[in-house]
C-alpha cells in the first residue's frame, strides 16, 4: 500500500461517501487508478475502508439491529413469529443471491469489469431505471408489509452489484420502488440488507490477506482510514435519509448521468 495521506483521505473519504448513496462505490473507488495513475490501493486498505463503513451502518442503526434480532432469537429459540422476526429471516434469505453470486462471479468482475465505458453504461442506464421506479412506484408500502417475494425480488437485483457503476444500495432501493415501498423503507432495506453484504467482503479480503502474509502494515495509516470512513459514511446516511423523504432520487440520478457521461467522453479522449 503506497498512498500518501492526500491519497489515503480521498479514498476514505470517497469509500465511506459511495458505499451507501446509490451512485456505486466500485466504480468510482476504479477512477483514481484509471483517471490520475495513482497506485491501487491494496487490499489491506480495501479491508480497512469496509471496516469503517461497516462500523457507520451498525452504528446508525443499531436499534433496528438490536430489535430484529431478538426478534430472530426469539422465533428460533420460543416459536414467537412477529413482523420483526419475519424481516429478519427475509434479509438473510435475500442476502444469498448476492452472496453466491459474489463467491461465483467475484475473481470474472474484477478481471473484466474495469472498463470505463462499462462503468459509464451502467452509471446512466441503472440510474434511469432508478428514476423510472421513483416515478412509478407506488410508494405505498413500508417494511411492515414486507412479503418474501418483495424480499427475493430486491435479493436477487442485489446481484447486478458486482458490476461496477451499477451500484447495490442504487439497484436495491429500484428493486423496492419497484415493489411499490415507499422511500423511506426502500432505503431502510436496501442498508440493512448492506450489513451481511459488506460483512462477508470484508471477511472475504481479510482471509485473502493472511493468505498473502503480508508483513507491511501501516496500521495508524489502516486505523485513520477506517475512521475517515466510518464517519463520511455514518453522515451520507442520515443526510441522504432526509433528503430523499424531501426531494426523492432525482439529484442522483442526474449525478450519475453527468458521471457516466464524464466517463465516456473521457474514454474517447484517450484514443
Amino acid at each position: 500500500m503506497e498512498l500518501d495521506f492526500i491519497q489515503v483521505t480521498f479514498l476514505a473519504v470517497l469509500q465511506g461517501a459511495t458505499e451507501f448513496l446509490p451512485i456505486s462505490s466500485s466504480g468510482h473507488l476504479i477512477l483514481p487508478s484509471l483517471l490520475f495513475s495513482w497506485n491501487d490501493q491494496g487490499l489491506t486498505f480495501d479491508v480497512a475502508v469496509h471496516v469503517g463503513t461497516l462500523f457507520a451502518v451498525l452504528i446508525y442503526f443499531r436499534d433496528d439491529i438490536q430489535r430484529l434480532f431478538v426478534a430472530l432469537m426469539r422465533s428460533v429459540l420460543r416459536r414467537q413469529h412477529s413482523v420483526d422476526s419475519k424481516l429478519a429471516w427475509m434479509l438473510l434469505a435475500a442476502t444469498i443471491p448476492a452472496g453466491l453470486a459474489g463467491l461465483l462471479f467475484s475473481a470474472q468482475v474484477e478481471l473484466y469489469g474495469r472498463s470505463l465505458l462499462l462503468i459509464g453504461i451502467t452509471s446512466i442506464g441503472f440510474g434511469l431505471l432508478l428514476l423510472v421506479s421513483d416515478r412509478l412506484g407506488l410508494k405505498q408500502r413500508s417494511l411492515a408489509d414486507m412479503d418474501w417475494k418483495t424480499a427475493m425480488l430486491i435479493g436477487f437485483a442485489q446481484v447486478l452489484a458486482l458490476v461496477p457503476g451499477t451500484s447495490r444500495s442504487g439497484v436495491t432501493m429500484t428493486a423496492a420502488l419497484f415493489a411499490d415501498l415507499d422511500r423511506a423503507a426502500a432505503a431502510r432495506f436496501s442498508f440493512l440488507l448492506a450489513i451481511p453484504i459488506i460483512a462477508a467482503s470484508g471477511l472475504l479480503r481479510g482471509l485473502d490477506l493472511f493468505q498473502d502474509g503480508s508483513d507491511s502494515v501501516e496500521w495508524l495509516v489502516l486505523l485513520y482510514a477506517i475512521l475517515i470512513s466510518s464517519a463520511v459514511a455514518f453522515l451520507c446516511i442520515h443526510y441522504f435519509l432526509r433528503l430523499i423523504a424531501r426531494i426523492g432520487f432525482l439529484p442522483f440520478v442526474i449525478y450519475r448521468i453527468l458521471l457516466g457521461d464524464r466517463k465516456s467522453t473521457r474514454l474517447n479522449s484517450s484514443h
